[in-house]
């Protein structure tokens, strides 16, 4: 840190105007984004702040001092996340072990960031409670227990936790059985605007941020017969970011303080258009040009275009290979040529992931006959089942609008392959290392080693430190099921499982598999199969299992690999591991 490390202290204050944030000694509304786009971009848009969901691989490896460094060379500020494990992905709330380890690097990541003065409070975790009750006491006693550290290490800046919404015993939880959390954080997209009247219904103490909102989510919206929901285009999302704002935050003084847009960047999640207030290239979307109003006060000079919602000629629901016409309609508001682009990509079919990493789908090649800004004749693919058609409209300025349309090619659906076991992280993933087995004492597993990848930016990385011996991991569905939940998922078509391993020094033993649950259990693998014996080299290989004549229609344990101790420490590193036709 370039910066003196002298800490800017912020208070929480009830005043005669309600509940206000005190940075400094003078008065702090935030005004802000979470994501990490370009913060030079979001400080000219009129933003004060940006947030993180948690303190490590803020920017790729980067850890958030690198982005307090930024912010503070800016005149802005960072609600620092720290990211507390999901039941979903594995993480156990009562295995004392895990939740220790959680609460010492919790402890780590404030003692090194508490003294930056860019630092404005501590957000500690994002919708651990999960997407129901949300009412496990062990889950909040860790948030609490953390809570209660984090101010006694650090007395000059709140803390805050996020839920997902207000509903079931979250309002309970936060305001009366977590005193050492000072905010809520709340995140909410189609139900933004009411937030703060349901905390006062609720029986809320606390003031609230809206920590993320945005358009409506795929999750709200209404779907087409086979379920795929509809997007709004660039233009309405914008339109709705606006209502969000003035109804749920404007309308809210004395019990916001302030509000965290979703999300300054781009990611996959349900499309890779749904949420980001940038494409993938940059393009500012409508969006951008809305908070700028919003946190500035001033128009942009050059604002984004707008497109009206895609219209199918016949019907959205044709045979294989059949050619749809679509028609589109977009507009500059100075009135300047739009450059059109026109994609076909599979449905995702996944609406509900909490926001977890997801790849970007491929456009299909050949898919667009014809094209130009007023409509498109699309080629649909041979093979059965759900996709959606992306419109683009970019303006010379670099903003862009977007529109699409799901459509569905008829025919027995079968898995879309690959299904994907491991990528550049355990998070998003179907199936959780959550299947720990032999000697778990000594063993550790890392899924975002950054050590000699072999693609992407991370790999798994399994250290045995026992001697002799053996220990494994399972990676199960639901997480933690050793056939006692049903759960799985149906990998008909997939002809193999395919992976890359490697050892850190060669002559590592290894089995791996498919499938561990018998039919002794309430809820069995429909099949179970592995390679055993493999000795691992140095070097990165590529090694298959072949699944074909086997009975793939409900595969809990996705994968499960074991390895066999000797003397000294075993450590081996695991890659792109996925089911492929």
């Amino acid at each position: 840190m370039d910066v003196m490390a002298e800490p800017i202290p912020v208070e929480l204050k009830q005043t005669e105007r309600g509940w206000q944030l005190f940075r400094g000694g003078e008065p702090y509304f935030i005004r802000g984004a979470g994501g990490t786009h370009s913060l030079t971009e979001l400080a000219a848009a009129g933003a004060n702040s940006v947030r993180t969901w948690d303190a490590e691989n803020v920017r790729g490896d980067d850890d958030v001092g690198v982005l307090l460094d930024e912010a503070h060379a800016l005149g802005m500020t960072v609600a620092v996340g720290i990211w507390l494990g999901h039941e979903r992905h594995g993480f156990d709330y009562t295995d004392p072990e895990q939740v220790a380890t959680q609460f010492e690097r919790a402890r780590g990541i404030v003692e090194q960031h508490k003294d930056h003065p860019a630092l404005l409070l501590w957000g500690i975790g994002n919708e651990m409670e999960g997407f129901e009750a949300g009412d496990n006491p062990a889950i909040w006693k860790a948030v609490n227990d953390i809570a209660a550290m984090v101010k006694e290490l650090d007395p000059h800046h709140p803390t805050m936790t996020v839920t997902a919404f207000v509903h079931g015993e979250r309002i309970e939880y936060v305001h009366r059985r977590s005193p050492a959390i000072d905010i809520h954080g709340v995140n909410a997209y189609g139900g933004a605007a009411p937030v703060h009247e349901r905390l006062r219904e609720g029986g809320a103490t606390k003031p609230f941020i809206l920590t993320e909102f945005g358009p409506v989510g795929p999750w709200e919206m209404p779907t087409t017969d086979w379920g795929a929901p509809y997007e709004q285009t660039s233009a309405e999302k914008a339109a709705f970011y606006r209502q969000s704002y003035e109804q749920g935050i404007e309308a809210a003084a004395g019990q916001a303080l302030g509000a965290y847009a979703f999300l300054w960047g781009n990611k996959m999640e349900a499309t890779s258009t749904w949420f980001g207030m940038f494409l993938d290239d940059g393009a500012r979307l409508a969006a951008v040009d809305v908070m700028t109003q919003l946190w500035s006060g001033r128009v942009p000079d050059d604002r984004a275009p707008s497109a009206m919602p895609l219209e199918v000629d016949g019907a959205t629901t044709v045979q294989p290979g059949a050619e749809v016409r679509v028609s589109a309609n977009a507009s500059d508001p100075e009135g300047k040529p739009l450059d059109p682009r026109w994609v076909l990509r599979a449905e995702s079919g996944e609406t509900l992931t909490g926001g977890d990493f997801r790849p970007d789908l491929p456009a299909i090649d050949g898919a667009i006959v014809a094209a130009d800004e007023r409509g498109a004749r699309v080629r649909m693919p041979d093979e059965p089942g759900p996709y959606r058609l992306f419109y683009y409209a970019y303006d010379p300025a670099g903003n862009a609008a977007t529109a699409n349309v799901p459509l569905l090619v008829e025919g027995e659906v079968r898995t879309r392959l690959p299904v994907v076991v491991y990528n550049d992280g355990f998070e998003g993933m179907p199936w959780a290392p959550s299947g720990w087995m032999g000697g778990t004492e000594h063993l550790t597993v890392d899924g975002r080693s950054t050590e000699n990848v072999h693609s992407g930016e991370h790999s798994v990385r399994i250290r045995y430190e026992g001697t002799f011996g053996w220990a494994g991991v399972a990676w199960q569905h639901p997480a933690n099921n050793w056939g006692d939940q049903d759960g799985g998922f149906d990998l008909s078509g997939a002809g193999k499982l395919e992976l890359w391993a490697r050892g850190a020094y060669g002559g590592e033993k290894i089995d791996f598999g498919v499938g561990l649950l018998g039919d002794d259990r309430a809820y069995p693998d429909s099949a179970m199969t592995k390679l055993e014996g493999i000795v691992l080299t140095r070097e990165w290989q590529r090694y298959e299992l072949k699944l074909d004549k086997l009975d793939l229609s409900s595969i809990k344990t996705g994968f499960f690999v074991t390895l066999t101790g000797r003397r000294t420490p075993v450590t081996l590193y695991l890659d792109q591991i996925r089911y492929v036709r």
